[in-house]
């Protein structure tokens, strides 16, 4: 009875709690998350309704931003990306993306049959350019990302593993606390697995330029803003300082050479670079042409030069950007994003910069996993130099030392020597003869025949002519062994 009673009242409070949950766990429709959306757009993200928010180009800029940290801002590492992920991107960004097809403009265009024109509206020159193009690059990466699916050959080890387990790459890692450490066989990676890492780098490297370049161009084509301009110093030299205007306006100019002299060792420096590098180009560029003869903007500089200054500071900048892809924006792209009215060059501007950030990353996971590679081949490298130093045999088992020994033996001149020659025993006996040969001058002949005698036959004469110390004693005392006798 308590077992039915307490099945029944189990059951009623799953029927409660599935109603209760049911209204809060529903997925909203497509539709209303629409709605949401283009709510926070027309409000400019002032969701009290009371006119202080921001512009719609600033809106749809942020909107871009967020929608990628939110999607992309977990992958840390080469894997596919999630369907529901994936599916989200592909869908939010389409809808933001759907507002550059109603931004028009009206070219002239002939009625067919007659030689009349009108005008007609077609979507904006650089939206019908640049949207095709960075939706390609988009789907490129995510492509990249997907080919990192199969089973692979190097895996990753968790932020709070051991050091032991992080192994090489730890060090690597110090800065990028929050990305996982790259781990690869001991003896590294495959040839295979190499070049196609190396390939993957490199597509993903040419889609980083053509974003950059996109971003680039759309930045360069923002007005300044006045509070921008009211921020600057009065001439370029202030804002360079004294060092970098001297290594800018020096007779012979080379940007490797200036780049040798800068302390680049951290992004902040790098970043206070490039800030001081913009801002002399807009002064430069405004006192060329200036036209209310302000004297705040006078300049002592010849336009020759001021031009010649401009070329090389904008060459300058371009390098650091190549140098530094993954540099903060710098104030001046900054301000411009931010007072920037026009909604296309929003949104052109955001997307690119997304895509920017997103192959970067990529990149940057990419030469993480060769770096590890480096380092266990390396590492394999020196242990086998260790055993093959520490070993003293060959690989076939023979002692090194056995080969050197036998080239010494098989090429020495020095012709074999016998025990008799060796011990001078041959000088003694002939003594007499070599004196006799002496006299003649012909001490060489009698050499040379005494060592033919000497190598083949041994002198019959040497037992008489060598005493033992019992014969010496014998020959003194007058005294002989019976064996002496005869």
């Amino acid at each position: 009875m308590w077992g039915a009673n307490h099945d029944k009242g189990t059951a009623s409070d799953g029927d409660q709690g599935e109603r209760i949950k049911s209204p809060i766990d529903k997925k909203p429709s497509d539709m209303e998350m629409m709605k949401e959306r283009f709510s926070k757009l027309l409000l400019g993200e002032d969701m009290s309704g009371g006119g202080k928010g921001v512009s719609s180009a600033l809106a749809l800029s942020n909107s871009i931003t967020n929608l990628a940290a939110s999607v992309f801002g977990e992958q840390r590492k080469l894997e596919p990306m999630s369907p529901d992920r994936k599916a989200r991107w592909v869908k939010e960004i389409g809808w933001l993306l759907s507002v550059t097809d109603h931004i028009v403009e009206f070219v002239p265009s002939q009625q067919n049959g007659t030689n009349m024109e009108i005008m007609v509206t077609r979507q904006r020159n650089d939206l019908h350019m640049n949207i095709p193009a960075l939706r390609k690059l988009d789907g490129m990466l995510i492509g990249h990302l997907d080919s990192f699916g199969t089973p692979s050959e190097f895996w990753y080890v968790k932020r709070d593993a051991q050091d032991s387990e992080k192994g090489d790459d730890a060090p690597r890692n110090e800065e990028k606390w929050w990305k996982p450490t790259v781990k690869v066989p001991p003896e590294g990676l495959s040839d295979e697995c190499r070049r196609w890492l190396q390939s993957q780098k490199e597509s993903v490297n040419q889609v980083l330029k053509a974003a950059m370049a996109i971003n680039a161009q759309v930045l360069s084509e923002m007005e300044i803003p006045d509070n921008y301009i009211e921020s600057l110093p009065k001439n370029g030299r202030a804002s360079l300082g004294d060092s970098i205007y001297k290594c800018i306006t020096v007779d012979y100019f080379d940007p490797v050479e200036f780049f040798d002299t800068m302390d680049l060792s951290t992004e902040h420096k790098v970043l206070d670079l490039k800030d001081r590098i913009e801002a002399s180009i807009v002064i430069w560029k405004r006192k060329m042409n200036h036209k209310d003869g302000k004297s705040s903007w006078s300049s002592v500089v010849s336009l020759e030069k001021r031009e010649l200054f401009e070329e090389r500071v904008e060459t300058i900048l371009l390098l650091l950007k190549q140098k530094f892809p993954g540099i903060p924006q710098s104030a001046l792209d900054i301000s411009k994003i931010q007072y920037n009215k026009d909604v296309g060059y929003a949104i052109l501007e955001s997307y690119s910069r997304v895509i920017e950030s997103l192959a970067f990353n990529v990149m940057s996971m990419v030469e993480d996993v060769l770096y590890a590679d480096n380092q266990a081949r390396k590492a394999s490298s020196n242990r086998r130099l260790s055993v093959d130093s520490s070993s003293p045999f060959t690989d076939n088992g023979r002692s090194p030392y056995a080969r050197e020994d036998a080239d010494r033996l098989s090429s020495s001149e020095t012709p074999t020597k016998t025990l008799f020659e060796f011990m001078g025993w041959n000088a003694e006996t002939d003594e007499p003869d070599m004196e006799k040969d002496s006299s003649t001058g012909n001490k060489e002949s009698y050499f040379k025949e005494d060592t033919e005698k000497s190598m083949s036959k041994p002198p019959a004469n040497i037992n008489t002519k060598r005493f033992s110390y019992l014969e010496k004693l014998e020959k003194l005392s007058g005294l002989r062994s019976p064996t002496a006798r005869h």
